[in-house]
């Protein structure tokens, strides 16, 4: 029996049996309880101890880098003075450097501009005496074409009139002399003097009436004056068929026989050109050759010798005129050019003088940098030894300097 607030119970009351376990499951949830605290409490104590420790680190490290923070500002403020420092001592020495290179490269602008002036006047002075020398020549030219044009014009009016032969050809001497005669005056007023030979001897011992020097090609050529009039004079002095027969066929025979001697002795390979004229000295004889002895022209072109009248050897002859002035051009044209050649060997070495001079100026620059750059070393070991200040000798001195006091190791 159990008795509880004065009340008795037994034992197997199911009410004291229900009691008993509920109070026995509290009893047994209280250990565990306790049990599993206690547990907890011993893995917790570790984790307590790992937590203060980390603590007492964080601590530190704050510590730390508050001293760190303090030092680099130190050092940041150390280093924005010394960098001021050399920054204003790099600013004027750049600003001394500067100036000294003006002054300098100014001395030398001028010395440049005094030297290309005077080479300046000097060329000036050169090409103006080389185009006054062409403009004289070029006066000279112009004057002598304008006799020769002025000399055109009076042998074409002279020309125009066409004179009777049996007028003017009274004996055989006048006859010989005519066309030789009216040869010359033609030549000599078409031409200048220096461009033609009268009475040339060739190289084969014959001679020449007029020798053109013209120059290659075409080369030398021979004008022939000797025109048998004779043949002429029967042909037109006949007076039945059978006399005009014959004087056609001596007439006919006499021009092709001069035709072929005048190939043959006045067309010299490598001496004269490949042809040669044969002077008519009347516009009535060259109308007869070519109307009625066609022929004779054809033949006279296959020998390479070409017939011309008064008229027509005016023509020829301004034709070789222009070939005269033009080869004296182009020996003008040659002398400019061998001036210009040479003045353009005067503008190269001018230009390599110039780049001598200019490399002699930056070789003056380099030494005089170099020489400031020893005045300057040698100022400061002037300064430190007044100074006594050996402890602090720049390694650049290249001098071992042992302290006052000191025995060297």
């Amino acid at each position: 029996m159990i008795v509880i607030a004065g009340t008795q119970y037994a034992l197997n009351d199911p009410v004291i049996l229900t009691v008993g376990g509920v109070v026995t499951l509290i009893l047994l949830l209280l250990f565990l309880s306790l049990r599993a605290a206690n547990r907890s409490a011993r893995m917790a104590e570790p984790l307590s101890r790992q937590m203060a420790h980390l603590g007492q680190h964080v601590q530190q490290l704050g510590q730390g880098q508050e001293q760190l923070r303090g030092g680099l500002q130190h050092v940041s403020d150390t280093q924005a003075n010394a960098q001021v420092q050399v920054i204003q001592t790099v600013e004027s020495r750049l600003s001394s450097v500067q100036q000294q290179m003006n002054d300098r490269l100014a001395d030398n602008a001028m010395k440049s501009a005094r030297a290309l002036a005077e080479m300046q006047e000097r060329m000036k002075e050169s090409l103006h005496g080389s185009s006054k020398q062409t403009a004289t020549s070029l006066t000279q030219l112009q004057e002598r074409l304008s006799a020769i044009d002025k000399a055109q014009d009076n042998i074409t009016k002279l020309s125009g009139d066409v004179l009777s032969l049996q007028d003017i050809l009274s004996n055989k001497q006048t006859r010989g002399a005519f066309g030789e005669i009216q040869l010359n005056d033609i030549v000599s007023k078409a031409l200048p003097s220096d461009s033609f030979q009268l009475q040339a001897t060739l190289s084969n011992g014959r001679r020449a009436d007029c020798l053109i020097n013209l120059p290659n090609p075409p080369g030398p050529i021979v004008i022939d004056s000797k025109f048998p009039l004779e043949a002429y004079e029967a042909l037109i002095g006949s007076t039945n068929d059978m006399e005009l027969k014959a004087a056609v066929q001596m007439f006919r025979s006499t021009v092709r026989k001069h035709i072929t001697d005048i190939s043959e002795k006045y067309i010299l390979d490598g001496e004269t050109a490949d042809g040669a004229l044969m002077f008519l000295p009347s516009e009535a004889v060259y109308a007869e050759l070519h109307a009625k002895f066609p022929e004779l022209v054809q033949e006279s072109f296959t020998k390479r010798v070409w017939i011309v009248s008064p008229t027509t050897c005016m023509a020829t002859l301004n034709t070789m005129r222009a070939i005269l002035k033009d080869a004296r051009m182009r020996e003008q044209a040659g002398a400019i050019r061998k001036e210009l050649g040479l003045l353009h060997k005067d503008v190269e070495r001018l230009g390599d003088r110039v780049g001598n001079l200019d490399r002699h100026f930056g070789q003056a620059a380099k030494d005089i940098s170099e020489i400031k750059i020893s005045a300057e070393k040698a100022g400061r070991r002037a300064q430190r030894l007044d100074n006594f200040d050996f402890e602090e000798l720049a390694p650049d001195d290249h001098t071992n300097v042992v302290p006052l006091g000191q025995s060297e190791g």
